[in-house]
């Protein structure tokens, strides 16, 4: 069931669906996005301010000529270059057949090299280019940057209460992932429903 929104006077009618929260925020620069998100139920909080910061990492990705999308598999190479295409994937949360296929767009751009190892034929491991490696220098004060906007304004003892809740939330819905029904259906309709 979707969530519905209480809108100011000027606007018409109820806010509802997933992007709904988002949209409220977009819509309105002054604080009334506040009240129509109030009661808001955290899931959907956690959504909503998981798509501005990725927006808002975005558009300064696109600014460097940095695809979103290759950002977390440059993170995870910048600390372990040369895994597996399957480590690769399974590290960045991502299917296998996403993961080729940003690797080849970013083999294109000069940013990895995919190499077979001796002895192993069937393993490809990935490896960052001089240019990959330089990226970082460049795009890590792109994120450094949008991490300080998120927190801006926040006191220190309320972004600590923050993190512990969120690595709470983290672990029970670990816990739940782990203690789940075996069919994934199943999973994919209740995600659905928070989203």
């Amino acid at each position: 069931m979707a969530e519905k929104f209480p809108r100011d006077d000027h606007q018409k009618g109820p806010v509802s669906g997933p992007g709904a929260a988002l949209s409220v925020v977009r819509a309105d620069s002054s604080s009334h996005w506040r009240d129509a998100l109030h009661d808001e139920r955290i899931t959907h909080l956690i959504k909503a301010a998981f798509r501005c910061t990725s927006a808002s990492l975005q558009r300064r990705l696109k600014q460097q000529d940095v695809l979103y999308g290759h950002w977390t598999f440059l993170r995870i190479l910048w600390q372990t270059d040369g895994v597996t295409q399957r480590q690769l994937s399974e590290q960045a949360g991502v299917t296998e057949p996403s993961t080729v296929t940003a690797l080849q767009a970013m083999e294109k751009k000069g940013y990895v090299s995919r190499r077979k190892i001796d002895g192993n034929k069937k393993q490809i491991r990935v490896f960052l280019t001089p240019r990959g490696r330089a990226l970082r220098a460049q795009i890590v004060p792109c994120a450094q940057e949008v991490n300080q906007i998120v927190m801006s304004g926040i006191p220190p003892e309320d972004l600590a209460v923050t993190r512990r809740t969120l690595l709470a939330v983290i672990e029970n819905l670990a816990g739940d992932s782990l203690a789940g029904p075996e069919d994934d259906t199943a999973g994919s309709e209740q995600v659905r429903e928070l989203g």
